[in-house]
């Protein structure tokens, strides 16, 4: 068994696809309508893939507190330092909870937690 994608409802699709691709840095595949008011996106390539879906039927989303899509990075002083200059703020972090990991949270424009990890080597 393979994982494909993970699935997100976002409030706006433009705001959500504006994070996914200028913060976490995926690429946009594919984009189309899905029906009236509704609207998908899938982004990523390899094995990172997620999928944005904008309902205008039903804007509300809850991920609760409990969930965070985690994305591996080069430099978390980097990551941090393109998180401000982007306008978005530091949820939590960083942390580093042993030697060999740092990580910090910043939250989508839908609330979700997302997560940027940076392994020492």
């Amino acid at each position: 068994m393979k994982f494909c994608w993970c699935t997100l409802k976002v409030k706006n699709m433009d705001e959500s696809l504006t994070f996914y691709k200028e913060i976490v840095g995926l690429e946009e595949n594919q984009r189309f309508n899905a029906g009236p008011g509704m609207e998908i996106a899938f982004l990523g390539t390899g094995d990172t893939k997620v999928e944005l879906i904008s309902n205008q039927n039903q804007l509300d989303t809850d991920y609760g507190q409990d969930i965070s899509l985690g994305f591996e990075v080069n430099s978390l002083e980097a990551m941090m330092e393109i998180i401000r200059e982007k306008g978005y703020e530091i949820h939590s972090g960083p942390f580093q909870p042993n030697p060999n990991v740092r990580f910090f949270y910043v939250q989508d424009p839908n609330g979700l937690k997302v997560q940027f990890v940076e392994n020492i080597q």
